[in-house]
């Protein structure tokens, strides 16, 4: 579902490819710009150089490939050919200039896809039809107040590795309407290498997030990684909205996709417009987008700084 015809996000992976090639510089507490994000003071995180001689790295020289490695080595024996085409593809992407982007026919694509497919999540290892009668009983619980079905949400899935909420109406009125102009966004996750970059995109009412470099390398059937699950139905009578996840556990574990969820509000049901411009940017206007102010927002921002190893106790 990540991609069409196979073909990988263009303006993202140039940007990402870009990340691989020296020293990664991120302001801490970055007030957003339009433009520059840097400063004299910035802190640099340090990123796995390229082969000698100053080439371009390979997939292998991606800090995040060996999460990835059993399966582009299966695609390469068990399909050579889409393989190549793939790896033809990224080439491609590095030789087009800075600020191509084919993200509005990949949004197009999505948008046909999630279509055709409904709310049905159709990858591997995640429930199909995640109703909210498959968790509780709805009819019971009307009878409840939404402190009391707040409550119960909670004590069901405290004792469970997954993510969960209970959003207020408005702000999901909010996050819903924007997702219909806006269907899909980019995220960071702090990871020991850096930052690792995710594509989240609805499909219903469910919000699917897979990692770039999964895009990157398995294009259209990049499984997804991380499914949030939002349920309405008592949004009119309670004014609450239910969520819960599904997560694949050899890429997430739960403080990652708590992470990630939180990033829906920051980025999706925030009312400073610096920070949903990022989302409509990204959407519509590609080749403006900036990478970099992602990761700046998310700093700023506090979110994910449980999830950050201790970089500065590394400096001499």
């Amino acid at each position: 579902m990540w991609g069409a015809r196979g073909e990988p996000m263009a303006g993202a992976l140039q940007q990402v490819s870009g990340l691989y090639r020296g020293a990664l510089a991120v302001r801490s507490r970055a007030v957003l710009r339009p433009l520059g994000l840097l400063s004299p003071q910035a802190r640099l995180l340090a990123v796995p150089r390229g082969p000698a001689g100053g080439g371009e790295p390979g997939l292998e020289g991606n800090p995040f490939y060996g999460r990835y490695r059993d399966k582009i080595q299966a695609l390469r024996r068990s399909n050579p050919g889409v393989f190549e085409s793939r790896m033809e593809k990224r080439s491609e992407v590095k030789k087009q200039p800075v600020g191509h982007s084919k993200q509005t026919e990949f949004i197009k694509y999505m948008e046909e896809k999630a279509e055709a497919l409904g709310t049905k999540a159709s990858k591997e290892g995640f429930t199909k039809d995640k109703t909210l009668d498959s968790i509780l009983n709805v009819e019971m619980v009307k009878e409840k107040t939404p402190e009391e079905i707040k409550q119960i949400w909670k004590q069901y899935f405290s004792a469970k590795d997954t993510v969960y909420a209970v959003i207020p109406a408005e702000t999901f009125d909010l996050i819903w309407k924007r997702s219909q102009n806006c269907p899909s966004f980019l995220c960071a996750l702090p990871r020991k290498e850096g930052y690792e970059f995710f594509v989240g995109q609805w499909s219903g009412t469910e919000l699917h997030f897979t990692a770039l470099i999964n895009i990157q390398t398995r294009g259209e059937t990049a499984a997804s990684q991380l499914i949030l699950y939002h349920y309405p139905e008592l949004q009119k009578e309670k004014g609450i909205v239910l969520m819960t996840a599904e997560m694949d556990s050899r890429f997430l574990n739960v403080p990652e996709a708590q992470c990630l969820a939180n990033q829906v509000q920051l980025f999706c049901a925030t009312d400073r417009p610096e920070t949903y411009g990022l989302v409509e940017t990204f959407n519509h206007r590609p080749n403006e987008f900036k990478y970099m102010a992602v990761i700046a927002e998310l700093e700023q921002s506090g979110l994910g700084r449980e999830l950050k190893p201790r970089w500065d106790s590394d400096e001499a």
